[in-house]
């Protein structure tokens, strides 16, 4: 499969042949595999296999318009005759540790090493996912596979904690930018089982769309050059970006706190710290 960007936009520099293995078909609609897998990972965030199958289950063409759209771009178009693979080159923290203080990249590190993730382990959790399925070895996977790997990136540059609500937030924000219906759904049965838990006051569904709003806002991060975003300062990259401060979701954890309930305890499903809170 070849998609031809359009010669009339004066962005594109060049033209990219883009190869789609003739087998893939779209994976079918399930909502009741959806469904199972939601409840695994309500019951524990963690556990990010779960993620990939409701996506596969919920979001049909989604990936492939997505992927259309990001290949007709000039930026796109630039990116995929590199195809860089991002893991080890996000994982290799010493040349990102010589960056100066306040960069894009600084900050990313600081944030992976304080919460113990790595760039790899995404890759490893997905793995677990593709082991059941057919995989493919074509422009199409590198998509989806810089989707993946951008993920913990995304989290420095709009300001969402790795909290559950920060992550439902996050989720409304990638879906304005990427859509696909398994993303929103996993946003909005967290945030609606957190607003069950938390004060009223948090206004948890309102974090939730600020962040597709936010989302809509800021321009296509996907199409950004990764390596080239991590040397810029935190504060430039998020106004050229037009990413939003998440002020809902601030006030949100700051209600929280008042409230006794710090950040790590912020889940769905997670029981009030007393009978008065829920009604705050």
């Amino acid at each position: 499969m070849i998609f031809i960007p359009d010669q009339t936009d004066s962005d594109t520099a060049l033209m990219t042949d883009i190869f789609v293995h003739p087998d893939r078909v779209p994976p079918r609609f399930r909502p009741l595999k959806a469904w199972s897998h939601m409840q695994k990972l309500l019951r524990d965030k963690e556990d990010t296999e779960q993620v990939f199958h409701i996506i596969e289950a919920l979001n049909g063409r989604a990936l492939v318009s997505n992927f259309e759209a990001f290949a007709e771009s000039a930026r796109g178009q630039v990116l995929l005759e590199r195809k860089e693979y991002l893991p080890p080159l996000l994982d290799d923290h010493s040349w990102i540790r010589e960056l100066p203080e306040g960069t894009v990249g600084r900050a990313y590190v600081d944030f992976m090493e304080r919460e113990g993730l790595t760039a790899q382990g995404l890759v490893d959790e997905s793995d677990k996912f593709r082991s059941q399925i057919r995989d493919y070895d074509d422009d199409l996977q590198w998509y989806g596979n810089r989707l993946r790997d951008t993920h913990d990136l995304f989290h420095v540059l709009t300001g969402y904690g790795r909290d559950a609500l920060g992550e439902a937030c996050l989720l409304g924000f990638s879906y304005s930018q990427n859509r696909g219906r398994g993303v929103i759904f996993i946003a909005f049965m967290a945030a609606r089982r957190m607003a069950k838990a938390l004060p009223r006051s948090a206004h948890v569904m309102d974090c939730l769309w600020e962040g597709k709003r936010n989302g809509r806002m800021a321009l296509p991060i996907i199409r950004e050059d990764i390596l080239s975003l991590l040397r810029e300062p935190l504060e430039d990259a998020r106004k050229r970006l037009s990413i939003q401060r998440p002020e809902a979701y601030l006030n949100a954890l700051k209600i929280c706190r008042e409230a006794g309930i710090a950040s790590e305890d912020i889940r769905p499903g997670a029981e009030p710290a007393n009978p008065a809170q829920a009604a705050a």
